[in-house]
């Protein structure tokens, strides 16, 4: 008999359908049967000897929570004996999507075991997951956003250390960090085994995207760098297998059912009985032309619009031509925010037209506005590296960046203007969103930043705001806080401005502001939206007295 040896997460819901992703210990036909009927199931796919499965639910009812269990073979393997949590449900949502709530954040180490010190304290995601589960018909997230460094392969725990030592050595290079497929299971394994977690995610949904840490710090930070990892000899297994796993065990369940069906690497996976060499190929061109494929992906929630970005693997690393994203993906991206016009088969069907949503989310790991000596730094990094004040300052510039982890939006001069121009564009006029809110983390501390358009260009109607939320569960030293808290400052600013000078770096087209914040610590974003109306709350996990930890509001506001 199969058991279950990861999972399950629900990942798509809408008014009538869902999906479940699930890892078996063997081949079988997983099924996720639901109360009242609804229901579906899916044959096992094999990857390097791990089986998956991604099993569509439909006959679900709008506006209900349908509790469900996980079979295989028709053998019940969820929920787990004895289980201290509530039964897991999915909560389908009304057709007009009247509220939503938009749980964020990023940066996740796995926790340490029961019983093991926190070294930095209690888990985000643990304290929901326990919030939610002592109050089931209570507020919950009608989705977690997880925006990147859900694993990191470069940063493994004391644990995974010993299973490294034991399962290789670690005297040969990559050393204490991950090196295969087999290895990235064993992270996700630590990270969404924690029971809490695994709780937590088989009764939310979620959508996620990757960043840096998820294959490797500082992934494709420039050209030389990508140069310098393709000559290092076990780079070439350690991205293949990066993208393998991020395919399997997250991207999948960002997509639809519908565009599940038309996906043909799903479907070539699928009709195999071993998918682990199609995978692997389509890796590899993943890998040699980051063009050839898409990982942003646009969801709708009701009339909330996310178009979830991809700013790691759709670079442009010409230092003459540096680009967060590909040609391509500039037309998909306007093509999702300013109308959702269809440009190509990969992208959603269109069913909307201007003025369809009344709040937009740009999802994307690396915030959009930073503090702005931090920005300006980027800035002269990028146009030092390009050349504008010599050879011997683009070396230089080369080493400060990769020391320095200077690889933000910033980093990219012209996209972070054309960005600029897009979110104007697409908050002006009558049919105009609410707010246009950029959700990111990454930098291991919460913010708010609002951006002001130069008097000479055309500014949006909409409110926009960069919200920032990191980390989940993870650290930043003492010295990083100080220097973002004088990254706002004023003296902060007019030392960037110096830099932006000797850079002749040209002043973007938005300056901005923070208006809330840094805050530092575990912790969690929620956005409200109803109607026309957003609220924001930010939420951290803090120890309690008597033992146990539960998320502690720290500001609530109100953007529209």
């Amino acid at each position: 008999m199969a058991s279950l040896r990861l999972g399950p997460l629900l990942r798509y819901v809408d008014g009538s359908s869902a999906t479940v992703w699930v890892e078996a210990s063997r081949p079988a036909t997983a099924e996720v049967r639901c109360e009242g009927g609804a229901g579906g199931e899916s044959r096992t796919f094999q990857v390097s000897g791990h089986h998956y499965a991604l099993i569509p639910v439909t006959g679900l009812t709008p506006g209900t929570t349908t509790s469900y269990e996980v079979l295989f073979d028709g053998e019940r393997v969820w929920p787990l004996p004895d289980s201290p949590f509530p039964p897991s449900a999915i909560h389908t949502p009304v057709d007009d999507h009247e509220t939503v709530r938009v749980a964020f954040g990023s940066c996740r180490w796995a926790s340490p075991p029961d019983g093991e010190k926190d070294p930095v304290g209690p888990d985000a995601l643990d304290t929901l997951a326990a919030r939610i589960a002592a109050d089931p018909e209570g507020e919950r997230p009608d989705v977690l956003l997880l925006l990147g460094d859900q694993v990191y392969a470069d940063e493994v725990s004391k644990a995974t250390r010993h299973w490294l030592e034991v399962r290789r050595g670690l005297d040969q290079p990559p050393g204490a960090e991950v090196a295969d497929y087999e290895e990235y299971t064993h992270l996700y394994y630590e990270s969404w085994l924690d029971p809490e977690v695994r709780w937590l995610l088989s009764t939310v949904p979620s959508c996620m995207v990757f960043d840096d840490h998820d294959v490797i710090d500082d992934w494709n930070t420039s050209e030389a760098w990508v140069s310098d990892m393709r000559d290092t000899p076990w780079w070439r297994e350690r991205v293949l297998s990066g993208l393998m796993s991020y395919w399997v065990h997250q991207h999948l369940g960002n997509l639809s059912p519908d565009r599940l069906a038309e996906d043909p690497l799903y479907e070539e996976v699928r009709a195999t009985p071993d998918g682990t060499d199609a995978l692997r190929a389509f890796a590899a061109r993943a890998d040699a032309d980051p063009a050839s494929v898409r990982w942003s992906y646009r969801r709708d929630f009701g009339r909330t619009r996310l178009v979830m970005v991809d700013s790691r693997a759709a670079r442009v690393l010409d230092e003459q031509n540096r680009s967060m994203l590909d040609p391509e993906e500039w037309d998909w991206l306007r093509a999702q925010i300013r109308d959702g016009h269809v440009l190509d088969e990969q992208a959603p069907e269109p069913s909307d037209a201007p003025g369809a949503y009344d709040h937009l989310l740009i999802g994307t790991s690396l915030p959009w506005l930073l503090p702005n000596l931090v920005h300006d730094a980027e800035a002269w990094n990028a146009a030092m590296c390009r050349g504008e004040r010599g050879e011997r300052w683009a070396r230089r510039g080369e080493n400060l960046r990769r020391a320095a982890d200077l690889e933000h939006w910033a980093a990219f001069p012209s996209s972070f203007d054309k960005l600029a121009e897009l979110i104007a564009e697409a908050g002006s006029g009558p049919q105009a969103p609410a707010t246009i809110c950029v959700l990111s983390g990454d930098v291991h501390h919460a913010y708010i930043a609002e951006p002001v358009w130069r008097e000479d260009l055309p500014g949006p109607d909409a409110r926009v705001v960069q919200l920032t939320c990191s980390p989940v569960h993870n650290s930043i030293p003492p010295y990083i806080k100080v220097g973002f808290r004088f990254g706002w400052s004023g003296v902060g600013r007019a030392l960037g401005r110096r830099f932006a000078r000797h850079g002749r770096v040209a002043a973007p087209p938005v300056d901005w502001r923070k208006t809330g914040g840094p805050w530092f610590g575990n912790q969690l974003m929620t956005l409200t939206l109803s109607g026309r109306s957003a609220r924001l709350r930010l939420d951290h996990a803090r120890e309690e007295r008597g033992g146990g930890a539960r998320l502690r509001t720290i500001v609530e506001s109100v953007l529209s």
